[in-house]
């Protein structure tokens, strides 16, 4: 008797991981965490559901919006599905782990978004990522480039666009203008969507000194090449708080010209990503003939602030799935077919295959499906009382 639609029918962007795409995805998983591993980040594993005051804690609105709520049955106190896993290891670096040199930690894990973040993107994505908590310098954010760049080159990626901003650059221009927080988030609206003549517009009234408001004007058109720099310096002459922020970027983009030439920098200056959440460096690492970043990250020195204590973060975050894309196909292993049997000479023989890592595959009494059709291309077979491999 067949079945209802509704009975298999999955949750739009929501999807099933097949064998063959799963054994894919579970090795990729692997390496790249092994990957992590050989450069000190330590692997964690955060649960995937936790009280909504404990994981939107710090986090902002865009995440409560990501975020699926549900009541837990115990307590009765409202829980949340991970939307993120950043903010869990926030919460374990500040009471799991107190430590007070640098730590280095990674994670892969399932999340749950209640839309997805593109229009091909999965509701389920399995975000991978790794974070540095307790340095402050630029330093631990050229390390963390570093490390998502040869993340995304050990997944397959070529041709690596890395996008790169600072949100300090608005944060102390906002500062110097003395700007409300009603009128910031007005601006900051208009960054976001680069809307130039609204800006020109607007702005008048609400920063009336002239060279203030020539470099909030500047900002919105700072975007290019590592030579944009030069030009922000002389935009943002008459606020000296930018120059620090400026001056991170410009080691960076010499740390990394050094260290992988083959990627292409482009820096956008008013480019305000995760603002309510960001604290310096912002970036996002896109590759040629897809629309979406395919990994994004950067500081946020306040995220441990609302556990209670407040280290110096920087960090980046990835789709597995999405890698998967870029990572060339590999079908499983063959393997060995073993005929129908318990006695103690076959039990033994098999044993030995799979010590050894073969793959076996033992048949069942009266099933369907020949040793090619479990993907074995050779068979054990007995001969003069011994078992041995043989080709089909």
């Amino acid at each position: 008797m067949s079945k209802p639609a509704e009975t298999w029918l999955l949750p739009d962007g929501v999807q099933d991981v097949l064998p063959a795409e799963a054994h894919r995805l579970e090795g990729l998983r692997r390496r790249l965490l092994d990957h992590f591993a050989v450069w000190g980040y330590e692997l964690v594993f955060p649960p995937v559901m936790e009280y909504l005051d404990s994981l939107l804690t710090g986090s902002g609105h865009d995440l409560d919006l990501m975020t699926f709520k549900i009541t837990d049955q115990l307590s009765g106190r409202l829980m949340g599905v991970r939307a993120d896993i950043t903010p869990q290891v926030a919460r374990l670096d500040a009471h799991s782990i107190p430590v007070e040199r640098p730590a280095r930690y990674c994670y892969a894990g399932t999340t749950l978004n209640t839309r997805p973040a593109g229009l091909a993107a999965s509701r389920c994505p399995v975000q991978l990522g790794a974070e540095l908590y307790g340095h402050g310098g630029v330093e631990s954010d050229i390390e963390i480039l570093r490390l998502m760049l040869d993340t995304l080159k050990l997944a397959g990626c070529e041709g690596i666009h890395l996008d790169l901003g600072h949100v300090g650059i608005f944060r102390a221009l906002a500062e110097a203008a003395k700007l409300a927080p009603v009128d910031e988030a007005r601006l900051f609206d208009v960054y976001q969507r680069k809307a130039a003549a609204e800006l020109d517009a607007g702005l008048p009234a609400l920063v009336p000194e002239p060279r203030l408001r020539h470099a909030f004007e500047a900002l919105l058109r700072l975007s290019g090449d590592w030579q944009i720099l030069i030009k922000a310096r002389q935009a943002f002459a008459a606020v000296p708080a930018v120059a620090q922020a400026l001056s991170a970027l410009d080691a960076v983009a010499g740390a990394l010209s050094a260290s992988h030439p083959e990627v292409t920098l482009y820096f956008d200056l008013s480019e305000l990503r995760g603002y309510h959440y960001h604290t310096g460096l912002v970036f996002a690492a896109y590759v040629n003939g897809v629309r979406q970043e395919v990994a994004k990250g950067g500081r946020y020195d306040h995220v441990g602030e609302a556990f209670g204590r407040a280290r110096p973060a920087t960090g980046f975050s990835t789709d597995l799935k999405m890698l998967l894309g870029f990572t060339p196909a590999a079908a499983v292993p063959p393997g060995v077919f073993a005929p129908v049997g318990d006695v103690a000479e076959l039990r033994g023989a098999i044993s030995m295959l799979r010590a050894k890592g073969e793959r076996v595959v033992q048949a069942l009494p009266g099933q369907v499906g020949d040793a090619a059709a479990l993907g074995c291309d050779r068979e054990l077979v007995s001969e003069h009382g011994h078992w041995i491999v043989q080709a089909l």
